[in-house]
């Protein structure tokens, strides 16, 4: 089973940032999960949100602010200043960013193309498009420029190629948009619900790997016989509590995206 960084090892280090991927992959992860958007003046970047108030010492919406606005900000105090034997006093958390801004600084998704191309061995990508968004089919375009330039739209070259990005959506017109554009990535059509159309295992046209909630699987766990029945593999989020980890192993899941890889390696018998 794949062990999957959400949005790198987030519990611990901020979500998003070089930190924590670079954390994810000491860990031995097998693959770094994000979450893109595009800002104003057509960069993508690794933040979950819609707008940056979770997540920085600033206010608005990614889409609406350019990157220079979004460099300025701190996007990892919040997380280290929490409430703790190890906060930060509020005078003291400004200077973090100057003592090391891979915690705090916004992470652009070319930059953590880079960090995955300098790793000394294989690390997969996962990234999640969010919609809606104002750009609509520009972030996809984006996308797919910016994967194309890093080498990763080329055409197998032999039967056991297996690709090492693949992109995730709760959008299925997201998906299909990346897959007209370079159909040898992989799309995961994400699910916070188990809808009547897909329950039998059967998902969006083009797509190969389901990506259920943890929750759909506690309620359905027959869903991964059904999927895999249907030959497409099956992904799981959030999936941080030792019994999820176990029920996701019983059932043969495929993957698990989770805040610990560290962790559930461990518990998997991986490290």
């Amino acid at each position: 089973m794949s062990v999957i960084a959400h949005r790198g090892a987030s519990e611990d280090a901020p979500e998003h940032t070089l930190a924590a991927y670079r954390k994810a992959i000491e860990d031995g992860a097998d693959a770094l999960e994000c979450d893109v958007r595009l800002t104003a003046d057509g960069h993508l970047v690794c933040v979950h949100d819609r707008r940056v108030n979770r997540t920085s010492n600033g206010r608005g919406a990614v889409s609406a602010l350019e990157l220079a606005d979004l460099a300025s900000l701190d996007f990892g105090s919040w997380k280290d200043g929490a409430d703790g034997p190890d906060a930060l006093d509020p005078i003291e958390a400004p200077d973090r960013q100057l003592e090391d801004p891979e915690r705090t600084s916004v992470l652009t998704l070319e930059r953590l193309l880079e960090l995955v191309a300098d790793a000394d061995r294989r690390v997969e990508l996962a990234i999640e498009t969010k919609h809606p968004t104002r750009w609509a089919g520009q972030v996809e375009e984006r996308l797919v420029e910016l994967l194309e330039r890093f080498g990763h739209t080329k055409p197998a070259r032999a039967a056991e190629w297996i690709p090492s990005v693949r992109v995730m959506s709760f959008s299925a017109r997201s998906l299909h948009r990346v897959r007209a554009a370079a159909p040898e990535i992989p799309g995961v059509y994400l699910m916070q619900f188990l809808s009547p159309r897909y329950r039998d295992g059967r998902l969006p046209l083009g797509v190969q790997i389901a990506g259920p909630g943890i929750r759909i699987l506690r309620a359905h766990p027959e869903y991964v016989a059904k999927a895999h029945r249907a030959g497409h593999q099956v992904h799981v989020w959030t999936v941080n509590e030792a019994s999820d980890v176990a029920l996701c192993r019983e059932l043969g899941v495929d993957a698990v995206i989770t805040n610990r890889p560290k962790q559930v390696r461990n518990q998997l018998g991986l490290a």
